[in-house]
């Protein structure tokens, strides 16, 4: 274990009913947790900050058998590792994690570049939480008032801006569950949800919003396959009224949090979480947008597939030029991930774009969900080596 930009690799093993880190304190530097899923479901690790609801850096879809990396630069605290199998429902083996030692500072050659990346992706995403907040508005003025038409129409479009920094939003506590779970998810954490947030006591957000705008059929069911009108029916005049003004009142706290003047320091935002983040945007689109199980009702899931990647590639194209300067492997590398998003950006343009919309995905065959699915996994591949090759990190 080491500081000053040491590099560490700390084993983790995740199953069904254990996540076990192979030590609880390290010191400062840049550390890999190195993640062994070797439960039967697909899994996620965290590391979560002092409070236990923000989330400090996650690596999500691992598969059972699989193992994968995640690269960060680990600063002096109190911190907690937890793994959640299935991905959903309760953090399994959530443990306390500390860390010691000095500060780490960025070597004087990166710091510009390093600073100059995290300002400019913070300014991308204070400008989507600005461009979020009136297509929310407009999006829950028409569902409130019925008109479902217009409601519907404006939907997808309204979710852009926050699928392009969906990482951000997933990291700053409770604000992404209620913004944007599904119900399968609400419910499988809805007892933890309350303990964390006692007025948070019913499904909310987006998606509760879409399936009042697409009501589901009698013999629907849910992507877990559970009847869907179970537990359900379709939200009153008043219950809608109650539910829009909630995701407005949320999606004006998110623009509260990411303007705040302490919001780079207070969620230590730094060159590894840029990086990062357009790793876990690839990701999203393939856990929920590929299965379509995202907007599961609407069909509505390649406008948040383009989302995820215009996002993914915009953070990407942040921390290129630092790669770059690390020798001729690692301008290789950022070369061979702008050819492959390049080739996922011409590919899922043959389904349409965000100007003139895109196909509903229950149009899209299955074979041609694989090959969105292999495109993504050819983007992913490499873009997995991003963060380790910007902090000149080994492995």
């Amino acid at each position: 274990m080491g500081s000053e930009g040491a590099f560490e690799v700390i084993a983790v093993s995740s199953t069904a009913t254990e996540c076990a880190v192979s030590t609880r304190t390290t010191r400062s530097g840049t550390a890999t947790f190195s993640v062994r899923n070797s439960g039967p479901q697909i899994t996620e690790f965290y590391l979560l900050g002092p409070d236990g609801l923000r989330i400090v850096a996650e690596k999500e879809n691992i598969a059972p058998g699989g193992s994968a990396d995640l690269t960060v630069t680990l600063q002096p605290g109190s911190y907690f590792t937890a793994c959640k199998p299935g991905m959903r429902g309760a953090n399994v083996g959530e443990a306390a994690f500390s860390v010691t030692g000095e500060r780490v500072e960025v070597p004087a050659e990166d710091k510009q570049l390093f600073d100059q990346a995290v300002r400019d992706y913070v300014n991308f995403v204070k400008n989507e939480v600005a461009e979020l907040q009136p297509k929310v508005e407009g999006f829950v003025a028409a569902y409130v008032a019925g008109d479902d038409e217009q409601a519907r129409r404006s939907y997808a479009a309204a979710r852009v801006h926050y699928e392009r920094i969906e990482p951000i939003a997933e990291a700053l506590g409770l604000l992404d569950p209620r913004i944007d779970y599904r119900e399968i998810d609400y419910l499988a954490e809805a007892e933890a949800l309350a303990k964390d947030d006692p007025t948070f006591t019913e499904w909310l957000g987006f998606h509760r919003m879409e399936k009042d705008l697409w009501v589901p059929a009698k013999d629907a069911v849910q992507p877990d396959g559970a009847n869907a009108w179970e537990g359900w029916t379709p939200s009153t005049p008043e219950v809608r009224a109650r539910i829009g003004s909630a995701l407005k009142a949320d999606v004006g706290a998110l623009y509260d949090k990411v303007h705040a003047a302490d919001f780079v320091t207070a969620q230590e935002l730094d060159i590894a979480a840029v990086a990062n983040g357009a790793s876990a945007l690839l990701e999203e689109i393939a856990v929920g947008k590929v299965t379509g199980e995202e907007d599961w009702w609407s069909h509505t899931d390649l406008w948040d597939f383009q989302a995820n990647l215009q996002g993914s590639r915009i953070a990407f194209d942040l921390v290129a030029p630092i790669a770059t300067r690390k020798g001729p492997d690692a301008t290789a590398l950022a070369a061979s991930i702008s050819r492959e998003f390049d080739a996922l950006q011409a590919l899922l343009s043959t389904y349409g774009n965000l100007t003139d919309g895109f196909v509903l995905y229950n149009t899209v065959s299955r074979d041609q969900q694989r090959a969105l699915a292999a495109q993504i996994d050819a983007v992913r591949e490499p873009l997995s080596k991003i963060t380790n090759t910007v902090l000149g990190a080994a492995g």
